[in-house]
């Protein structure tokens, strides 16, 4: 069995960061986790950053504006995850000049974890937040860094009860007939760490989209409709009315009506075809992995 790649997560402590250590952990994968100084002061920090050292993380001072840091933290491994939060998408281009001064990394993976920014028809202000991505792609393949993207979908467990509150209505976007993907967040964090050293993936998209989790808001209501036993009222807002609501809506908080835009009134997670030149499905790359079918999830 070949060795297995040493991993360094950036942005370790953040939403999805915490699963891809674990996973990564879990897979046996020697696991670092770059971490900013003042992340130890913070006491819900402190308290991953505890779990993470139990499992036998190793912790690296440092973050992406000290490039020395950087890159002696990139010179201890093989693979590169970010998984920074938006605003800090741009600045990922420290961390592709300090893989290309430290000259060994076999693969990196930047901060996606949404939808495949490649296949988007988004208004503002997410245009803007997915063109960064996009800019962060190119500059990748430019300096010909291997590398792997992962779009995963909505982070079920995190969306699923904003876009299903408790009560007996519902809020359902355009017609409710449009597919989406709902990824539970360890199955993401998962299939991504499957894909780090798989030369199937290597300079493709992975795309993680398992047939039970890709399905449309109005299946996810009739799931719940059948949990409760109950029907709900469904209220429906028009794309007319949802790009008034981004318009009049605060940051940050447009941003994500601008995404569910993008996703339930446009398709842009599923509208597309899988090219095989460019892109891989990850539930075809690895049918052992057992993940949670949204139905269940609910």
């Amino acid at each position: 069995m070949a060795e297995k790649s040493k991993v360094l997560i950036i942005g370790g402590t953040g939403y999805i960061g915490k699963f891809i250590v674990e996973a990564s952990v879990n897979a046996g994968h020697p696991t670092f986790a770059l971490v900013r100084d003042n992340t130890f002061s913070d006491p819900a920090k402190a308290k991953l950053l505890g779990k993470f050292t139990s499992l036998g993380v190793t912790l690296l001072h440092g973050d992406i504006y000290k490039h020395e840091s950087l890159v002696s933290a990139i010179k201890q491994v093989d693979v590169v995850i970010s998984t920074v939060g938006s605003l800090q998408l741009a600045d990922q281009t420290n961390i592709i000049s300090a893989i290309k001064e430290a000259g060994n990394i076999k693969r990196f993976l930047p901060s996606e974890f949404g939808n495949d920014v490649d296949h988007v028809n988004a208004v503002e202000p997410a245009k803007s937040v997915f063109a960064i991505k996009a800019q962060i792609r190119r500059a990748i393949e430019a300096e010909g860094t291997p590398y792997t993207y992962v779009p995963s979908g909505f982070f079920a467990s995190f969306l699923i009860p904003f876009l299903l509150p408790p009560g007996d209505k519902v809020t359902i976007l355009g017609d409710g007939n449009v597919k989406a993907i709902f990824n539970k967040e360890e199955d993401i964090a998962s299939y991504t760490i499957r894909g780090i050293d798989d030369p199937r993936t290597l300079n493709k998209t992975l795309l993680l989209m398992p047939p039970k989790n890709v399905c449309t808001f109005n299946e996810i209501v009739a799931f719940r409709e059948k949990k409760l036993a109950k029907s709900l009222q469904k209220i429906y807002v028009s794309e007319e009315q949802l790009l008034k609501d981004i318009q009049a809506t605060p940051v940050p908080y447009n941003i994500g009506l601008a995404i569910n835009h993008s996703v339930f009134i446009k398709g842009d997670q599923t509208n597309f075809e899988i090219d095989p030149s460019k892109e891989v499905e990850a539930s075809q790359l690895y049918p052992d992995v057992n993940y949670t079918p949204v139905e269940e999830l609910l």
